[in-house]
């Protein structure tokens, strides 16, 4: 733990291993920003809700009236950016350092992606967004095959691979400057290449909490589609009374369970129900394929693929300039990309979370295709199926299914066999989604509001709960205001401040990655064999007796532990006590690593630029090498003292080094540092 430039805290090995449990530091501006805004918004609706509807809608009409376009460009231009990323040379980078490895295998890594892609909202949608596109297309005539073959297209279109986009971006940008560049786990750390160590001050303050409340109005919208569906749900099964006094109380179902989860510590019961939630909804859909017309919905899934595919270009840039459409647009394209937006940095964190050690091109391919997947089979079988109902000729489901309230989704699983069992099914599987999107809605907030010190860890239990009674007391006061329509039109004007941070976010990342190409071009930070280790001393028969023992002396980990704090970090002490003498703030941290097979670590570390110049030698436990089928010496595995830079492991061991051979060898990286900041 440094003190100071130069210095630092010796700490026993034992006592370095464990961990701070202290809550995080509470970015308190952010907080009290934030929170004032969603508490005088949700007061203002519920005491005024005439007036708050009326400022609402006059509002929405001048967002999409000006920027309409620029969010339908905004999705293009994103998703357009991070395919160019997957696919260039930048798709090589790891979300880590260069040594890193994926933390989860490739099958955990793509069911936590395909869950990721499920929510109450997907259920809700699947029915209501086919059959109003079929009856009332943006442009043609409504109730056709060709409105038929475009309303679950549509659908495809608005849940499809640009808002995934939107997510990958966010995800990309928080997992490389967090891994990486070593930052906070939030959104301003995507700024720091634009706007420097200013980021830490008001700017920043103002990022996180554009982010904040773009989040909030997400969730709450989430929300009170899961709170309106579900209470349809529990009406046909139950009887539960349809009005605001169930809806509420659900409300406080979801905060009450967030806040037993930030309490009580049962987020692992609450993921494994989430596992099982999963398999029920992909048990839902294959029951309605299965006992329904399996041809006519397997051959529709196939036809909306194409079509999807054939027409994506002329959807994703049409903003309908030639046709009175901006109540079409207000209510669908504009407010699911609006949507997107504000959960971004939600979903971005999850995702970032997951895919540490993965390539930029795995994550880019992994997080487009494998939720869209997801998407097409729900949408596709639901959606073809409620369109198949109405276009038999059952107009009272026709009028139902357009009803902003899931009646239209019960009503369809009441024509399969098993309806009580299904729609009970249904219930659950809304549920749960709706309790576990409150409940990590909430931590997300918390999170974002914090000063993290690692990745992993979590915003104190008391600020989750602060954050899920906001998203309840919110979703309760825009369902009083006007339901789920005016939380549509109140996600498309909290989304627009987040959508120019996305922008911002999109250029500090793409000038972040210009700069590790042109470091690893200067040679720093990439793969190379140590500079200046036994060229210090005169070549004689000696030396190089030494050099060979030192290559095939395999340590344990205890004694390269040892020889590190004996011989290395001291040699590394003498390197910063220098550059601080001759006026380059530097120190030296030591610890333990979190990471599998690598043990302590000494690192000294520059402060004289946003690029810092790092130096790092950590103990590693590596195979031991075999030669003709025998290896050398009398156990599998041994230590090496590995040097890292500032993107990760430089391949090359200094056990056995004298310490001026480890004092030559820093020097030389840090000329290369030096180097690399005078060319860019």
């Amino acid at each position: 733990m440094s003190e100071g430039p130069g210095t630092t805290t010796s700490t026993p090995a034992a006592e370095r291993e464990l961990p701070d449990d202290s809550p995080p530091e509470v970015r308190w501006p952010v907080l009290i920003a934030a929170l004032t805004g969603v508490v005088l918004v949700a007061l203002w609706a519920i005491v005024a809700p005439a007036n708050a509807e009326g400022v609402i809608l006059t509002v929405v009409e001048w967002v999409t009236g000006a920027f309409g376009w620029f969010y339908i460009l905004l999705t293009t231009v994103v998703l357009a950016f991070v395919v160019y990323l997957g696919f260039s040379r930048f798709g090589r980078i790891r979300l880590g350092p260069d040594h890193s490895r994926p933390e989860f295998s490739t099958f955990a890594w793509a069911s936590m992606l395909f869950a990721a892609g499920i929510g109450t909202d997907v259920m809700f949608y699947s029915v209501v967004e086919p059959v109003s596109q079929y009856v009332a297309p943006p442009v043609g005539e409504g109730e056709t095959v060709e409105a038929a073959r475009e309303a679950t297209v549509w659908t495809l279109f608005h849940y499809g691979i640009s808002g995934w986009g939107l997510y990958v971006l966010m995800g990309l940008a928080l997992g490389y400057f967090a891994y990486r560049r070593h930052l906070p786990l939030a959104v301003r750390s995507a700024l720091q290449p634009l706007f420097g160590r200013r980021i830490e001050g008001g700017l920043g303050h103002a990022v996180d909490t554009a982010t904040v409340l773009g989040t909030i109005f997400g969730v709450a919208t989430s929300l009170g589609i899961g709170v309106v569906f579900l209470n349809f749900g529990l009406n046909t099964l139950f009887g539960v009374p349809i009005g605001t006094g169930a809806q509420i109380a659900l409300v406080a179902l979801a905060v009450g369970m967030a806040t037993v989860s930030a309490t009580t510590g049962v987020d692992k019961g609450i993921r494994l129900l989430s596992q099982l939630n999963v398999l029920l909804a992909l048990g839902l859909a294959a029951w309605v394929l299965v006992t329904g017309r399996t041809q006519f919905l397997l051959e529709s899934v196939v036809m909306n693929v194409g079509d999807f595919v054939q027409t994506f270009g002329t959807r994703t840039m049409e903003t309908f300039a030639f046709s009175d459409t901006a109540a079409w647009e207000s209510s669908w394209t504009l407010f699911f990309w609006a949507w997107w937006v504000a959960w971004a940095s939600f979903v971005g964190l999850f995702l970032a979370r997951i895919s540490r050690g993965r390539t930029i091109r795995q994550f880019v391919l992994g997080a487009l295709t494998i939720p869209f997947a997801y998407i097409v089979m729900w949408v596709s079988i639901f959606g073809n199926a409620a369109l198949d109902r109405v276009r038999s000729g059952d107009t009272d489901f026709a009028a139902a299914a357009q009803e902003f309230d899931g009646r239209g989704f019960f009503q369809l699983l009441e024509g399969y066999p098993g309806a009580q069992g299904l729609v009970l099914v249904a219930v659950v599987v809304g549920l749960l989604f709706y309790v576990t999107s409150a409940d990590s809605g909430a931590l997300v907030m918390g999170n974002l509001c914090s000063v993290l010190r690692d990745v992993q860890q979590d915003c104190a239990p008391w600020l989750r709960i602060v954050w899920a009674a906001a998203t309840g007391l919110l979703t309760i006061a825009m369902l009083l205001v006007g339901g789920i329509v005016t939380l549509q039109y109140a996600t498309i004007i909290m989304g627009l401040p987040f959508a120019f941070v996305i922008v911002l976010v999109m250029i500090g990342l793409a000038k972040a990655m210009r700069e590790d190409d042109r470091l690893a071009a200067a040679g720093v930070g990439g793969a190379m064999a140590p500079a200046a280790t036994w060229h210090v001393a005169d070549d004689n028969r000696e030396i190089w007796r030494a050099r060979l023992a030192r290559a095939t002396n395999f340590v344990d980990e205890q004694d390269a532990s040892q020889y590190l704090h004996r011989v290395i970090e001291p040699a590394l002490r003498e390197v910063a006590g220098e550059l601080t003498a001759r006026e380059v703030p530097a120190a030296i941290s030591t610890g333990v690593a979190g990471e599998k097979g690598f043990g302590e670590f000494v690192e000294l570390r520059t402060e004289e630029a946003e690029q810092r110049f790092v130096y790092r030698v950590q103990v590693h436990l590596s195979p031991v090498p075999t030669y003709g089928g025998r290896m050398v010496g009398d156990r599998d595995q041994y230590a090496r003292l590995e040097v890292h830079g500032p993107n990760g492991g430089l391949d090359y061991d200094v056990m056995g080094f004298r310490a001026s051979q480890v004092i030559h060898d820093c020097l030389e990286q840090y000329e290369r540092h030096l180097e690399f900041l005078r060319v860019t």
